[in-house]
Formats: structure tokens, sequence, C-alpha cells
């Protein structure tokens, strides 16, 4: 699991696209922190700071401890507005998160035993099909990553759910079926180009074989 990373913000009062124009004119993102059976609280980000954390991407995996005029908050990114020319961050929405706290979240995949992989070792081509596993787990032990065993998989096997090593106290979204992360494929086949030689014997007996007719008279 990740350190966390902090970043302040300012109250602000209101909300609305008006507001929200005039921040973003003074170098501001509005914010909203909201959950754990509490008032939601309006807030602003330095548009810097935003900018930097998002694109470091790892806000909707990684708790965020934010200091609001001195109140501290542990929460986590669950939403990002981006300008769909600029991509610049436009609002952000944070769950406020506790122990207790269980969401579900899509943690990267990492293929791990390539080597004992027969398959694989035989030039095999790892077609993934999941880049992310969608997991249920506390906000508070978030993985970084979840490992996928390839050990012993031959050419035309199916890597599944299950040969994924998931942490402690999570468990995949899915949970009625075994679903495919990946398949390992055989190598393709590069056809080799005729020898010259070959070539040559081809065009010659086309040329015996391919005398026109006399012209009728």
């Amino acid at each position: 699991m990740s350190k966390n990373y902090a970043m302040t913000a300012a109250k602000r009062d209101g909300a609305g696209k008006g507001i929200a124009r005039a921040l973003r004119r003074e170098n501001k993102v509005p914010a909203v922190i909201y959950g754990d059976k509490k008032e939601p609280v309006t807030i602003s980000l330095s548009a810097r700071d935003a900018h930097v954390e998002y694109h470091k991407g790892h806000m909707f995996t990684t708790l965020c401890d934010m200091d609001v005029e001195g109140t501290k908050h542990l929460v986590l990114c669950r939403d990002i507005q981006v300008h769909p020319v600029t991509d610049n961050v436009m609002h952000i929405d944070f769950l406020r998160v506790t122990p207790k706290t269980k969401i579900a979240v899509d943690v990267p995949v990492r293929f791990i035993n390539e080597e004992k992989s027969p398959g694989m070792d035989a030039k095999g081509i790892l077609n993934v099909v999941r880049y992310t596993i969608e997991l249920l787990c506390t906000a508070t032990n978030i993985p970084d990553e979840v490992e996928v065993n390839l050990e012993g998989k031959e050419h035309g096997d199916a890597i599944k759910v299950s040969d994924a090593l998931l942490p402690e106290g999570s468990k995949p979204v899915i949970d009625d079926r075994d679903f495919t992360i990946a398949t390992l494929l055989a190598p393709r086949k590069v056809e080799e180009p005729a020898a010259e030689g070959d070539e040559d014997a081809g065009e010659a007996e086309a040329a015996e074989g391919g005398e026109e007719a006399p012209a009728e008279e």
C-alpha cells in the first residue's frame, strides 16, 4: 500500500457554475468532501497541486491527508472532472474514509513467474484481457497492485482471477465466476520466403506451360 499523499484546501461558500468559474480564474479547483455520515464540505484546491497529483495517476487508489484550514480529513478521490481539450482538472469529489470503510477500486495487475511458464519460455504471447481488477477492500488497505501467477502456464491456457494473489481482506467485485485476466497464445509462425532457385524453377515451369495457342487463319 502506498504512503498517503497530502493536500491543503480552503473552505468555500456556496456552489454553482459561477462560483466555480471564478475559482478557476484564480487558478483554483473547486472540490467537495462527503461521506462518513457527515455534512459535505465544499473546498477549493491549488490548481497546480491538483494537476500534479492527478497526472501521477494514483489519486483513485491512494489516500489523501487533506488539511482544510487546520481540520484534518482522511479522504479518497472518487471522481475527477477534466477539461476535454486542455486536460486540466475542473472538479474533484473526495470521500471521507475510516478503517471500516469498504470501497470498490480498480487495482492494476502485475504478472509474475514468467520464467516458470513453459508457454512463455517457448516464446508465447501474453494477451492481456484485463489490466486492472476491481476489488472490494477496506479504504485504508488498498493494494498498489495484484500479482497474477503464470507458473506452469502453457500455450492456450487462460489465466483466471483464481491465479491472482489477492491481498488479505480483499475480494473481486465480480464474485460469481472465475473470470479471465489474460490468455497465453502460441507464437505466430513466420512464413519463410521461397529460395531464389525455387522461384526460377517456378518461372521456367510457367513459361513452358504457358505458350499461347497459334492464331487461327
